[in-house]
């Protein structure tokens, strides 16, 4: 603090042009307190859940006292393995993305600012927070406290540091204004100092948004499932044990006799009086009733698995094949796209601009901050379009064409492999006596007549069908240069209408003129046996 305090001399301001408060960005504000309304160590809410205790957690949520649900929500991720793994995944899955910086503009200016972010990024200060960000996936919201530093003649964040989200509530006047809990109506938060994350699951209050208040009840009746798994699990096999006392046993003989009975093996024990008779009616199927935990428990993680990943297929083996699979794969590769547009949402409204506005004070315009994978179709697709599409008269800048292949420049002393095949080995040679249609016309002497008959055909087929591929070449030439993005690109050729008569013409022609030459040939030979 002291060092930020000693480093900024001069007044701050931020992104819209309003002083900032130098003190403001030093000082904590959502800092523990032991034994106050902040605690590092919470309850359980998820103890002897019920439905009505869960509908009262929720109800009391959406009125603006969301500390049980927090509380439930945190349970939740700690005792339920497979809610955890699907939600970490989803969070994972994006926080190791890539992120990259967009100027404002070609401006001088504006690529200064975006260096000085890239820079900054590449410090790794903002991809050690995602994941924390990220934890608004399940709970709908997420805080994290500004630690700013003046380091170097520049003011930066130095850390993102998580702060639980039920140290905060919100405001009852409009269901979303974020407060800090001071144990009263709630504090307001300094500007500048949070970085607050909404990552809804449905539309509505952030607090009734969030993943973990869905999949409570799934996790709910997913405990009552496995409790009963696990009673009868402790039981299977056990005999049941059934103790008798007589007419005239006292209260103590039978507290005797049911300790005894108790202890020789824990429950399924009971004591009765002498005369009396239980009867044990057998189970219509026992396999069926043991399969019946493992089924629900297993349903409602299947439920679980659609809600936050938006499919089961990366989780559980399902039948259905590579076909499936890779479908599903595409359903989470959306998901993880719309979570890193967020995402990024909220890193270019509420660091990136007041970050530059510190140190170079306040811009029309900011740099953007891109967190995801570019959005380009595969190599293997690329490389096969670009190899029929280039001998067609589609060119790329060589050094593009590297980037996109992640190819580095050679350096000039490097030991090479591959490049440009040599002139005569690039492709067969149309007119060659030796390719299958010189062969079936030419003579088993190889006349020099036949060869130049050969030669004759093939240049009257390159004529005719010269002016017909070029048309057609054309056509796809000028969709893909107004083209704005690749998949615009393919969208325009997928509407493409390409007529091929002309084409398709000149192919007969040429293949009829190669009937009647083979004929002839076939004729000398006839004559000269």
């Amino acid at each position: 603090m002291a060092d930020l305090l000693k480093g900024l001399t001069s007044r701050l301001q931020d992104a819209y042009g309003a002083l900032v408060k130098k003190k403001d960005l030093a000082q904590p504000q959502a800092y523990p307190t032991r034994g106050g309304v902040r605690p590092v160590i919470s309850g359980h809410a998820a103890d002897g859940i019920t439905p009505t205790t869960l509908s009262k957690i929720h109800r009391q949520a959406a009125e603006g006292e969301p500390l049980e649900y927090f509380k439930l929500a945190e349970d939740i991720e700690e005792r339920d393995l497979h809610y955890t793994g699907v939600l970490a995944t989803r969070k994972r899955s994006v926080s190791q993305l890539p992120i990259t910086v967009t100027p404002a503009s070609n401006a001088a200016d504006h690529k200064k600012h975006a260096e000085f972010v890239q820079s900054w990024i590449d410090d790794g200060i903002l991809q050690a927070a995602l994941f924390d960000i990220l934890d608004a996936v399940g709970k709908g919201i997420s805080m994290m406290e500004i630690e700013w530093r003046h380091h170097a003649g520049h003011t930066c964040p130095k850390e993102f540091i998580y702060r639980p989200q039920r140290w905060f509530k919100f405001d009852p006047e409009d269901g979303e204004t974020l407060l800090l809990d001071n144990g009263g109506s709630g504090e307001l938060l300094i500007p500048h100092k949070f970085v607050i994350h909404r990552h809804k699951a449905k539309s509505g209050l952030t607090i009734r948004s969030g993943i973990a208040r869905i999949a409570s009840w799934a996790w709910m009746y997913k405990t009552f499932a496995t409790n009963d798994w696990a009673m009868f699990i402790q039981n299977y096999g056990m005999p049941i044990r059934i103790g008798k006392y007589g007419p005239n046993a006292s209260d103590e003989e039978k507290d005797v006799l049911w300790q005894a009975v108790h202890d020789i093996a824990g429950d399924c024990a009971a004591i009765i009086p002498a005369n009396m008779l239980i009867e044990f009616q057998e189970v219509a199927s026992k396999s069926g009733s043991t399969d019946l935990f493992e089924k629900r428990a297993d349903f409602l993680d299947r439920q679980v698995s659609k809600l936050v990943l938006g499919q089961t297929t990366t989780t559980d083996a399902v039948s259905g094949g590579h076909a499936v699979a890779k479908e599903h794969r595409l359903v989470q590769e959306d998901i993880e796209r719309a979570d890193s547009v967020l995402l990024s949402g909220t890193v270019n409204a509420q660091i990136i601009p007041n970050m530059v506005a510190f140190n170079f004070g306040p811009q029309d315009d900011y740099p953007k901050v891109h967190i995801g994978r570019p959005d380009e179709v595969d190599l293997e697709t690329f490389a096969d379009a670009f190899d029929k599409l280039g001998p067609q008269g589609l060119t790329a800048d060589l050094m593009w064409m590297r980037s996109r292949m992640g190819i580095p420049t050679p350096e000039d002393d490097a030991e090479l492999i591959g490049g440009r095949p040599i002139s005569g080995e690039s492709a067969p040679q149309l007119n060659s006596f030796g390719n299958p249609l010189g062969k079936l016309l030419s003579s088993r002497h190889g006349r020099q007549p036949i060869e130049q008959s050969i030669d004759v055909i093939y240049q009257r087929l390159g004529q005719e069908t010269a002016g017909a591929l070029g048309g057609l070449t054309d056509a796809v030439r000028k969709e893909l240069m107004a083209a704005t993005s690749l998949n615009d690109a393919a969208e325009r050729l997928a509407r493409l209408n390409l007529d091929s008569a002309e084409l398709s013409n000149a192919l007969a022609r040429g293949m009829a003129l190669s009937h009647l030459a083979g004929q002839a040939a076939l004729l000398d030979e006839l004559d000269e046996s």
